[in-house]
């Protein structure tokens, strides 16, 4: 299984699962479970109070968790690397190998840039996100 597009995966799963799942159980443990009782005493499915009421609810946890795995995995270079035998090119990957190998610093620092403009645009959305629903993000 090492050195195969599997274990990789498996490797980020389980390095990025804590990133998503402590944002997720911060934001369920404010649900109000009576919400969801209303839901089912109209006579709901399970699936439409999970679509209807619960996710709505649980968004600002879904979005952070999401901003947190979404920002180290962009730049993750060891566990690609360590799994994956270096066969696979990741961006984290991309930019060593142009600093180091490749010596083309230039490349190396445009996707460095590009990189950072990235996660700041994918901040940025979230910033804007939380103030128009009144979420916290500070």
């Amino acid at each position: 299984m090492l050195y195969t597009d599997g274990a990789i995966l498996a490797g980020m799963v389980y390095v990025y699962l804590p990133l998503m799942v402590l944002p997720l159980y911060a934001s369920m443990e404010k649900l109000d479970f009576r919400t969801v009782e209303a839901g089912y005493d109209l006579y709901a499915t399970p699936f439409r109070v999970l679509r209807l009421i619960i996710v709505p609810l649980v968004k600002p946890g879904i979005v952070a968790g999401c901003i947190l795995v979404f920002i180290p995995s962009l730049g993750a270079y060891v566990t690609p690397n360590v799994l994956g035998g270096g066969k696979n090119l990741m961006i984290g990957n991309l930019i060593e190998l142009q600093f180091g190998q490749g010596r083309n610093w230039p490349l190396g620092s445009a996707l460095s840039i590009s990189l950072m403009a990235v996660v700041m645009a994918a901040l940025i959305v979230y910033v804007r996100n939380a103030d128009k629903t009144g979420g916290h993000h500070g």
